[in-house]
């Protein structure tokens, strides 16, 4: 592609919508980042819930409203619970009662409810793991701010360099767009966001998390945007499997919640994870 044709493709309505939906939506997110608490959390679980209610619709699982007020209750459900130090047995009780809900609530066999249940995981995902990030008096708004470094970094620059340099197709079936340029100045730019946020974390002595070895952490960051950018490709699979463009028209130039958050999703899964484990190793652990 000439200079002139680069020009044309970012230089298009959809590309200006997209860059100034990805402003506001970041100044909002950012904001309640810095502020933290229930407007941070109730961010999450309304986009835990969009994103939800847009996989039952591209899933074809029905009734669509219903499954996705129930679903929107039980995300908010379950992250009060756990936020709120609930009892232990109190968080599962929530979760089997949304699983039961929603498998009863679908219709259309096992798979409409394996549809309604995984709507359910997936919003909890991503409304719990950046709200327990920052909830955590060791991470702080550093850990979520690594995220959002890492996936946004990863996410901008392959697209602009993608565009720009080309080249052969990373996988063509499942993303036509998406190339290996794009895919390594992706992992390039990720790496380096996240190490760059860590870095200004330390320099301040925001949290304990900032201390780890630089090393972890690039190591860590690179591997939260390969994961990025497989989340982006999966979701590609889905929406080709089910034969839609966008998972939705929420979010101007970029199509839905699920579209702007599929890596963002992937990483959440991987460090909800790393949450886990650290939380079972902290209880296993022998007192010295």
């Amino acid at each position: 592609m000439n200079a002139s044709g680069r020009m044309q493709t970012f230089a298009t309505r959809e590309f200006f919508q997209r860059v100034a939906s990805a402003v506001v939506l970041g100044a909002i997110v950012l904001g309640a980042l810095v502020f933290g608490g229930w407007p941070f959390a109730l961010i999450w679980i309304a986009a835990g819930a969009v994103g939800a209610n847009e996989w039952f619709a591209i899933s074809r699982t029905s009734p669509v409203l219903a499954l996705t007020l129930v679903n929107a209750v039980a995300i908010a459900a379950t992250c009060a619970a756990i936020l709120l130090n609930a009892p232990t047995w109190a968080v599962f009780g929530i979760c089997g009662l949304a699983v039961v809900a929603l498998s009863a609530l679908a219709r259309g066999g096992v798979f409409a409810r394996f549809n309604a249940v995984t709507g359910y995981i997936g919003g909890a995902v991503i409304a719990l793991v950046p709200t327990l990030l920052r909830e955590d008096p060791g991470i702080g708004l550093v850990g979520p701010a690594w995220m959002f470094a890492v996936v946004w970094s990863t996410d901008i620059i392959a697209y602009f360099t993608g565009r720009t340099i080309g080249g052969p197709k990373l996988m063509p079936r499942v993303s036509p767009k998406k190339t290996w340029s794009g895919a390594l100045g992706g992992l390039v730019a990720g790496t380096l966001a996240g190490l760059a946020v860590v870095l200004v974390a330390r320099g301040s002595g925001w949290s304990a998390f900032a201390a780890m070895p630089l090393v972890a952490i690039a190591l860590a960051s690179a591997a939260a945007s390969i994961v990025s950018q497989a989340g982006d490709l999966y979701e590609s699979s889905l929406k080709r499997r089910y034969g839609v463009k966008d998972s939705g028209r929420s979010i101007p130039g970029h199509g839905g919640v699920m579209d702007r958050l599929d890596g963002f999703f992937a990483v959440s899964l991987l460090v909800g994870l790393y949450l886990v484990l650290h939380a079972i190793l902290a209880r296993t652990a022998l007192p010295a």
